[in-house]
């Protein structure tokens, strides 16, 4: 993979996918049925020393698996840090009825499409459900997207977990570093799915990352979360002269 310097202003080219509807099954499907359930409810805000509010309407979306893992593979070269970011195909982005509107900072490109630069990531189990769960998901989503075979106890936490949507989906993120060693790096395993074929994967300097975040190239939310903990962790380490 070709390191990179901090000067390109703009990421690598996303690989070209676009998204057809074959089939469309909303109007004949209920909203408590699928992966995703629409939950329709009533609600009470209660709250102390106050009358209880007028009961008002209120949208969840669930799944089985409400959280997720999110990991940041890096490495040192030459003393500089450096980490390794993969593409992702995202339905949802793709197939917006309402299209994106412009903004003062243009989108990258292949970001209409559903198609983003991002770290690591992955549904946690049913299995894996606790705190080193969390960390077997990680090294297993390592594997499998990145091709990096790690053990579990090499997944080091990279802050607090995090509600990416809790206005919608109660969707909870558990973030983990890795430092890699990417030479040992393989064929990714991959998990069947079709959106993960043909996965760009590339290094950049974590400067370049940065550099990149702040001019609205990498929009992914937890992608930018997961770099600036990163750069924030080793900044400390290298003041207080720690490796």
């Amino acid at each position: 993979m070709p390191a990179l310097t901090p000067s390109r202003p703009t990421p690598p080219a996303v690989p070209e996918v676009s998204l057809e509807v074959v089939e469309d099954t909303t109007a004949t499907s209920r909203c408590d049925e699928g992966y995703l359930r629409v939950h329709r409810r009533k609600l009470v805000a209660h709250r102390p020393g106050a009358q209880p509010s007028e009961r008002f309407a209120y949208d969840v979306v669930e799944r089985w698996n409400q959280d997720a893992v999110a990991v940041l593979p890096w490495f040192v070269r030459a003393g500089e840090p450096f980490v390794v970011l993969r593409t992702a195909v995202r339905p949802p982005v793709a197939l917006r009825k309402d299209p994106l509107l412009e903004g003062p900072v243009p989108f990258p490109q292949g970001a209409r499409e559903g198609v983003l630069w991002e770290l690591v990531a992955g549904l946690v189990e049913a299995d894996e459900r606790d705190a080193d769960g969390f960390s077997r998901c990680a090294a297993r989503e390592l594997a499998e997207e990145l091709g990096v075979h790690m053990e579990a106890r090499a997944m080091r936490p990279l802050g607090g977990a995090v509600f990416p949507s809790a206005g919608v989906i109660g969707e909870c993120i558990y973030f983990y570093a890795a430092e890699i060693d990417p030479a040992a790096r393989k064929e990714p395993e991959g998990d069947g799915s079709p959106l993960e074929r043909d996965a760009a994967i590339t290094e950049f300097t974590l400067a370049q990352a940065l550099a990149w975040c702040d001019a609205g190239q990498l929009p992914d939310a937890k992608t930018e979360l997961a770099l600036r903990r990163l750069d924030a962790r080793l900044r400390a380490a290298r003041e207080a002269g720690t490796p």
